[in-house]
């Protein structure tokens, strides 16, 4: 993205505007490098987002507040100490640097003093600086002399501003007159490494805006606003980045910046923060899988060992029936088997220390154990099988999840096996926390709703009426999906499209025919004691279906 300080100029010169005159109420620090501010204006309550963060660092117009840690940190609380109630006199540049200055009035019944708040946009070395006539007060980041760092960024320190680089300044004609005099060529290479403040994303829309090779006059026009138009460019239909001036057609125009950026950001936001959730779920999930795959293989190894348990029992048998041959203290018996058609001769090991009926009594007592312990592996082999579906089912769900809803009840799930931690509820909470909406589509006059994972699958399932047409996928996981009736024969075209969207969120997506079973409600039951989402269901057609999303039907609930 171009928070270079071309488009940082820009963002300053609209937030001096918003944020001038309003009065700070509330500052937060929701993350460790990311500040809030809740600024009192004319104009309402505006939330000023401050990011230090390596990849999202920026300085934006929020619209949904975060919720704060339950202690806040040391710098939080220096802000708030410095800065609560204090009036905002403006918001500027220093010179062309990616840094932008807030500039505080503080008043109180002891004290009135200036401060400043230096928010550096400089990508892996952003930071927030609070100063008081050129003193540093407190840093987000600090830096010392030991750390060798080129910057000294601690309390008492004098702030200085980076050092400059060896480039031109865009705003000094003169200045890029000199350094373009003689240049063979000056294409976005040229303009993003011998002018400073510009990066090579602001170079190109220069250069496409060029209609000839770029002269001084050309860049200094530039910058200084000859070319305005805000928008956000949109690569393979998402947002690809924000712009102060772009001739790309595949674009969404916006009438100030701080739209164009806050509208971009909202789209960084979401997206991170749905992966952020889904990596915490799926690597909760995988832990519980190699667990129970571990256990599943212990399980399998243990019924191995019993496989020969039928040839203990005939072992015990024959030595039964053969008792009369046998001496005390022989090692072995050879008989001939006789339950064996061929009545083939088979050698029995013997404990010379036992006697003949003994020796019988420790093959059928070996029999009796391993029946036992074959009948305890086989229901503990079922269970852990049945688990394994089970976690299966919410992979599933995890993996066809396409927005931050599907997680919602799926981490309540998970945390209901014991396999991730949440936040304590408090414990007079009197209303129940907002579930998920289905996923929910119109067709033909019926109503089409889909669950996003299992606790919805089973909350879907329960609220249907009897003559409601019920789906699902036959031998795959999948939501489970429905058709409001409303008491009316529901037509084949209408079962069709909710097969489709039943095979699209389902683990078969990616194949071709997928066999979707659906019948009435009232078939549908859920046996006593089963999983979340788990149910059996009876005289049911089964519709082969062409997994398909229909976004065209998809409707707010």
């Amino acid at each position: 993205m171009p928070q270079d300080a071309f488009t940082l100029r820009y963002v300053i010169k609209e937030l001096d505007n918003k944020l001038r005159g309003g009065k700070v109420s509330r500052i937060n620090q929701p993350e460790k490098d990311e500040l809030t501010f809740f600024i009192y204006t004319a104009n309402g309550t505006v939330k000023l987002e401050i990011c230090a963060h390596a990849q999202n660092c920026r300085l934006n117009i929020g619209e949904n507040e975060k919720k704060p840690p339950k202690e806040a940190q040391s710098f939080c609380m220096l802000l708030r100490k410095h800065l609560q109630n204090a009036e905002i006199t403006g918001v500027s540049q220093p010179g062309f640097e990616r840094i932008a200055a807030i500039e505080f009035d503080c008043k109180s019944d002891f004290e009135q003093a200036r401060r400043v708040l230096y928010c550096e946009i400089m990508g892996k070395y952003s930071n927030v600086i609070l100063t008081e006539e050129g003193r540093i007060l407190g840093a987000m980041k600090t830096a010392t002399l030991e750390s060798g760092a080129k910057r000294i960024l601690f309390t008492g320190a004098t702030y200085r501003l980076p050092e400059p680089q060896d480039k031109a300044d865009p705003t000094d004609l003169a200045a890029l007159e000199k350094t373009m005099e003689g240049a063979a060529c000056s294409d976005a290479d040229f303009i993003a490494s011998r002018i400073t403040g510009i990066s090579y994303t602001t170079a190109l829309d220069m250069e496409e805006a060029f209609s000839s090779s770029a002269t001084a006059e050309d860049i200094f026009g530039y910058v200084a606003g000859q070319y305005f138009r805000p928008c956000v460019t949109v690569r393979n239909g998402v947002p690809d980045d924000f712009k102060v001036y772009s001739t790309r057609p595949e674009r969404k125009d916006y009438p100030c910046l701080l739209d164009a950026q806050s509208a971009y950001y909202r789209y960084v936001l979401q997206k991170k923060a749905f992966e952020d959730k889904k990596r915490k779920l799926e690597h909760a999930l995988h832990a519980a899988e190699k667990k129970c795959e571990k256990r599943l293989g212990i399980i399998l190894s243990r019924l191995e060992e019993t496989r020969d348990i039928e040839d203990v029992k005939l072992k015990g048998e024959l030595i039964t029936a053969n008792i009369y041959a046998i001496e005390r203290g022989a090692k072995q018996l050879k008989a001939v088997n006789y339950y064996d058609e061929n009545m083939p001769e088979i050698t029995i090991a013997l404990d010379e220390r036992l006697t003949p009926a003994q020796n019988a009594q420790k093959y059928y007592k070996r029999y009796a154990k391993l029946k036992r312990t074959a009948a305890a592996l086989a229901v503990q082999r079922k269970d852990t099988e049945d688990e394994q579906a089970y976690l299966a089912s919410i992979r599933c769900s995890l993996e066809r999840a396409d927005d931050i809803l599907d997680f919602e009840e799926a981490e309540t799930e998970l945390a209901s096996l014991g396999l991730i931690k949440t936040e304590n509820q408090p414990k007079n909470k009197k209303k129940e926390s907002p579930k998920a909406p289905f996923r929910r589509y119109e067709c033909e006059g019926f109503t089409i709703i889909a669950g996003r994972n299992n606790m919805q699958n089973e909350r879907l399932t329960k609220g249907l009426s009897e003559r409601d047409i019920w789906l699902h996928t036959q031998k795959y996981h999948s939501s489970h999906v429905a058709i409001l009736s409303g008491g009316r024969e529901v037509p084949e075209s209408v079962i069709k499209v909710a097969a489709e969207i039943c095979a699209y969120y389902s683990e078969a997506r990616g194949g071709n025919k997928v066999p979707v079973d659906y019948t009435f409600k009232k078939f549908v039951k859920k046996p006593s004691g089963a999983k979340p989402g788990f149910v059996v269901y009876t005289d049911y057609k089964t519709a082969l279906a062409l997994p398909e999303k229909h976004s065209e039907l998809a409707a707010e609930e």
